[in-house]
C-alpha cells in the first residue's frame, strides 16, 4: 500500500488533541502523590486505546535515556519510542502514533527502517518527532557530546530519510556529519513522500530547521500574547523558505466538574506533593542547555514546571478549558500535546465532557473521521 493515507494529523480539526509523554513514568509531571502516572506498559496501552477511542488524533512519547534524581527518579522509567509505537499500533484504529528520535543517537538509516514498520503496522499512522536532545548528563551515556551544530545535523539527516523514501536506486551521500555509499532502505512509508514529522524548537536554529524540514513545530509560552508572538515567528520563518508548518504547544490537564475541584488538586499533586530535588535539577539543566522556554518562565512558573514541565496549565471545568483552547486557535495554534497527572484515570472524563464542547465551539469538525 502506497501513497498518502488518512493521517489524522491531515484532519479537517480545527484543534488536534495529543496525548504526551505517556510513555514515561509521571508524565510531564513532578509529582510523588500515590495515583502517580506509573507507565506500566498495561496502562500505557489502556490510556493509547481510550484516546483513540475518545477521538484524539494523536499520542506523542519523550525520548529519554536519563532521569532527574531526587526520590522518585522521574522519568528514569521509559519506554523506547519505535517499539512503543510499532506496538501501540496493533492494538489502535485510528489515532497517530509518533515516535521521537534524538538525532546524534539514532542513525537515519535505522530510523528509516523502523519508521516504515511502523507506517505499515499502522497502515499510514506513524509520526516522528526529530529532536536534537539538550541535556549533556543524559548523552554522556552514549560518550556523545552535544554539538553546537546539531541542527546541521539534523538537516543532514532529514534529507537522509526522505531520500531514502524517495529514491528509486541506491544512493551515496557525502556531507558534514554523514558519508554513505550505496544507501537503500525497503520498504519505505505508506505516508507519501514520508510520514508526518514534528520538531519542538525555541531558539532560532530549531525553528529555522522546523520551518524546512518538518510539517509542525511544537512550542511552549507563558501567556497567550507571548504564544502570538511565537506563532508569528514560526509562521514567517516558514514563509521565508516558501513552507506552510501547524504551530502547536503542549499543556498539562486538571479537568473537573468545578474550579474549586480543579485547582485544589492542581495545588495538591504540583505543591504539596512534589519531587523538589527533582525539580530543581531539571530546571538547572533546561535553563542551563535547552533554552525551551522564556527566561522568566524559570523564575515565576516554578508551579508549571513542577505540575508539567513548563507547560501551559489547562485547569477548571470542561467549559474553561475549552475556552482557554479556542483562544489559542484563535491566536493560531493548530492543536496541543496534553499531559494529566494519570492518563487512565483522566482521559475517559476528558473524552466524555470536553471533547463535545470542543466540537460544539467549531474546534472539531463534525465527526473525528474528517478527511
Amino acid at each position: 500500500m502506497t501513497g498518502q493515507v488518512n493521517n489524522p494529523m491531515r484532519s479537517a480539526h480545527p484543534f488536534k488533541l495529543g496525548v504526551f509523554s505517556a510513555n514515561a513514568d509521571r508524565g510531564l509531571s513532578f509529582t510523588t502523590v500515590p495515583e502517580q502516572w506509573r507507565a506500566g506498559w498495561d496502562d500505557v496501552q489502556r490510556a493509547a486505546v481510550l484516546a483513540d477511542e475518545g477521538g484524539f488524533d494523536f499520542f506523542l512519547p519523550i525520548a529519554r535515556w536519563r532521569g532527574y534524581g531526587g526520590t522518585t527518579h522521574v522519568r528514569e522509567w521509559s519506554f523506547e519510542t519505535f517499539t512503543f509505537a510499532a506496538a501501540l499500533a496493533a492494538v489502535t484504529r485510528r489515532i497517530a502514533l509518533f515516535s521521537t528520535v534524538h538525532v546524534p543517537l539514532v542513525h537515519p538509516i535505522y530510523a528509516a527502517k523502523a519508521l516504515a514498520t511502523i507506517d505499515h503496522i499502522s497502515h499510514g499512522r506513524a509520526g516522528l518527532n526529530i529532536v536534537c536532545g539538550w541535556n549533556p548528563d543524559e548523552f554522556d551515556m552514549f560518550g556523545v557530546q552535544l554539538n553546537a551544530e546539531a541542527y546541521v545535523q539534523a538537516a543532514e539527516w532529514s534529507e537522509i530519510l526522505l531520500r531514502l523514501y524517495t529514491s528509486d536506486e541506491p544512493f551515496d551521500f557525502e556531507g558534514k556529519f554523514y558519508n554513505l555509499k550505496g544507501a537503500i532502505s525497503r520498504p519505505v512509508s505508506v505516508q507519501s513522500p514520508r510520514p508526518v514529522t514534528m520538531n519542538a524548537a525555541f531558539g532560532p536554529p530549531g525553528r529555522d530547521f522546523a520551518a524546512s524540514h518538518c510539517d509542525y513545530l511544537f512550542t511552549t509560552f507563558t501567556d497567550l500574547e507571548v504564544g502570538r508572538q511565537h506563532v508569528t515567528d514560526v509562521r514567517q520563518r516558514g514563509s521565508a523558505v516558501g513552507r506552510d508548518i501547524g504551530v502547536y504547544t503542549v499543556a498539562h490537564v486538571v479537568c473537573r466538574e468545578t474550579e474549586e475541584e480543579a485547582k485544589r488538586y492542581y495545588d495538591r499533586y504540583s505543591i504539596e506533593f512534589t519531587d523538589e530535588a527533582a525539580l530543581d535539577y531539571h530546571m538547572k539543566q533546561k535553563k542551563g542547555f535547552s533554552k525551551s522556554h522564556e527566561d522568566r518562565a524559570f523564575i515565576e512558573y516554578r508551579q508549571r514546571f513542577a505540575a508539567g514541565t513548563g507547560s501551559f496549565p489547562l485547569v477548571g471545568t470542561p467549559t474553561h478549558i475549552v475556552d482557554q483552547m479556542l483562544k489559542m486557535q484563535e491566536i493560531g495554534f493548530g492543536g496541543a500535546a496534553l499531559s494529566f497527572v494519570n492518563y487512565v484515570d483522566e482521559l475517559p472524563f476528558f473524552c466524555e465532557k470536553v471533547i463535545p464542547l470542543m466540537r460544539e465551539a467549531g474546534l472539531r469538525a463534525d465527526t473525528d473521521d474528517a478527511p
